[in-house]
């Protein structure tokens, strides 16, 4: 079975995007400031977050406040993705989405903290 990717549009205490990867029976996930471009090689920051269940593939609506996450939060994309490879120091796939198209990369800007990387088109 492909495996899937979603990008949701989190109104949380400041906007951003989180973006998650389908992998062992979870959903990897970053919190990406700025959105994921679709412009070749503008790298974006991507901080790991916890991993989230399947299920939270489909999730949109409110997270009451006072709650982790308090916000809205809407499917921006979504669609399956290829695995070219994944390794600690990066990973490699394409998606398959409404909005993205195409392969890009995750790598650890270990500058930048433990839990920081870099996401972008190549």
């Amino acid at each position: 079975m492909t495996p899937i990717f979603v990008i949701q549009k989190h109104h949380a205490k400041n906007l951003h995007y989180d973006f998650r990867l389908e992998k062992y029976g979870v959903l990897k996930s970053w919190a990406v400031p700025k959105g994921v471009s679709e412009e070749k090689g503008v790298k974006r920051l991507a901080v790991a977050t916890d991993d989230h269940e399947l299920s939270y593939a489909a999730f949109e609506g409110i997270i009451a406040e006072g709650r982790y996450g308090a916000g809205k939060v809407e499917i921006w994309d979504g669609g399956t993705y290829e695995e070219e490879v994944w390794c600690d120091d990066h990973i490699v796939f394409k998606l398959n989405g409404c909005k993205l198209k195409g392969r890009y990369s995750l790598v650890p800007f270990k500058k930048a903290g433990e839990k920081t990387w870099l996401i972008f088109s190549v």
